[in-house]
């Protein structure tokens, strides 16, 4: 199904093997293909394969790196899974919240869903490069589920809403996907800007590096919130640029 085709389940660090098979099974019985791994602590095994069942080939075909960057370096859209509620709260949804974005997103975006280690999660820093944050609304007395069983869950809803977008079909310009006259950033993208923002604020002093308190992290918010285009981070850039470039022509 076309409409699943950009979405990518990433697992970071998972330390289970078996949970990678049992994460690849449930992809494919949910139509979802594309499976990165970044830095597992046991990849290919005999065990994964056994779990994955009729689903071995999403791990042929699994695509193993170092860093979460090689992972979701190319998207435009980056979900993180989490349980906990974080200091500085970022925008919160569930998976058919989650489903019905991942519909909207204008053609040709690529879409990363991260899911953390068994024992810990995302990190507030894995979870800081998503631009929303997906919770599985779960018993409040055993809000616990197996990795695998989350993916399940997210994946199911994925496919339901694509089918019912397949199911009901209507013209281009009327199927709720959003229409943009530019591409949206994609990861890398945005933190470039980020770390071209946060030089800009060094260099006319805006904040103390040493005590930034959570200045760096609501700006990252404030900008994954926007969901800027190419064009208008060019532009935010070259703002930027002559603002340092000012800077230092100060006597």
């Amino acid at each position: 199904m076309q409409l699943l085709d950009r979405l990518r389940i990433v697992m970071i660090n998972t330390s289970d093997s078996g949970n990678i098979g049992a994460a690849a099974r449930a992809m494919k019985t949910m139509g979802l293909r594309q499976l990165v791994l970044v830095q597992p602590d046991e990849f290919p095994t005999a065990k994964a394969t056994a779990r994955a069942s009729a689903a071995a080939d999403l791990l042929h075909n699994a695509r193993v790196v170092q860093t979460l960057d090689e992972a979701i370096g190319d998207c435009q859209l980056v979900f993180g899974t989490s349980a906990r509620l974080r200091t500085i709260p970022w925008p919160l949804i569930d998976p058919r919240q989650g489903a019905s974005r991942v519909m909207n997103e204008p053609e040709g975006a690529d879409i990363a869903i991260l899911f953390g280690r068994e024992d810990a999660g995302l990190t507030n820093e894995e979870l800081r490069r998503c631009h929303f944050h997906i919770c599985i609304p779960a018993n409040e007395e055993y809000p616990v589920l197996n990795i695998g069983a989350a993916i399940q869950v997210i994946c199911y809803e994925m496919r339901m809403a694509a089918l019912e977008r397949q199911a009901s079909p209507v013209a281009p310009d009327q199927s709720g996907m959003q229409q943009w006259d530019e591409p949206l950033v994609s990861s890398e993208d945005m933190e470039r800007f980020l770390r071209h923002f946060e030089e800009t604020l060094l260099d006319i002093n805006f904040f103390d590096p040493n005590n930034p308190k959570q200045l760096v992290t609501r700006v990252r918010r404030l900008f994954l919130r926007t969901r800027m285009d190419r064009l208008e981070m060019n532009l935010l850039r070259g703002v930027l640029s002559t603002v340092q470039k000012r800077v230092k022509e100060r006597p």
